[in-house]
């Protein structure tokens, strides 16, 4: 007898384990890309204890391959003897066409390939990867007055009612 498929069976199921709200701040996004991570056993298993940090992380096309640098995935407590480097680079699984957009694009253009997001998709590690160019210091000026005068306007509005 066949089983009845529910509707969160057909949903892909994203569990978030760390996200950079840094590169929001410092880089315009301008495109994004997901990908997959290679790595090791005891980094798979820190993982899912979402103990990563990627912060001063970002992505570096090389040899035809990509790349993330300066991640930290902590080491895994039980592993003892066994464990990994915490900011090994990382190889980044993704369409030959894509690496090779994103390798002109970073050439050319002057742009930068940050992590936003890492998280656990079907049981598979991702890391979802953003496009970026460098925000002056004006814009990250401007980009502060703003949000305060709209949390202002929220608060006014709250206030009204």
């Amino acid at each position: 007898m066949a089983r009845k498929k529910k509707a969160s069976d057909t949903k892909t199921q994203d569990r978030p384990i760390a996200s950079n709200r840094r590169a929001f701040y410092n880089y315009e996004i301008l495109d994004r890309y997901e990908a997959g991570l290679v790595l090791k056993g005891t980094e798979i298993k820190s993982l899912r204890a979402g103990r990563a940090d990627l912060r001063d992380g970002y992505a570096r096309p090389q040899n035809g391959e990509l790349w993330l640098v300066n991640t930290y995935i902590a080491p895994y407590d039980p592993a003892s003897i066994y464990n990994h480097d915490p900011r090994r680079p990382r190889k980044l699984l993704m369409h030959r066409e894509q690496i090779d957009k994103l390798k002109s694009l970073v050439a050319e253009k002057r742009l930068t390939i940050v992590p936003l997001r890492l998280y656990i998709k079907n049981h598979v590690a991702k890391v979802e990867l953003g496009l970026a160019q460098g925000k002056r210091q004006y814009d990250k000026r401007r980009a502060i007055m703003e949000k305060e005068l709209d949390k202002a306007a929220r608060r006014s509005m709250r206030s009204m009612r």
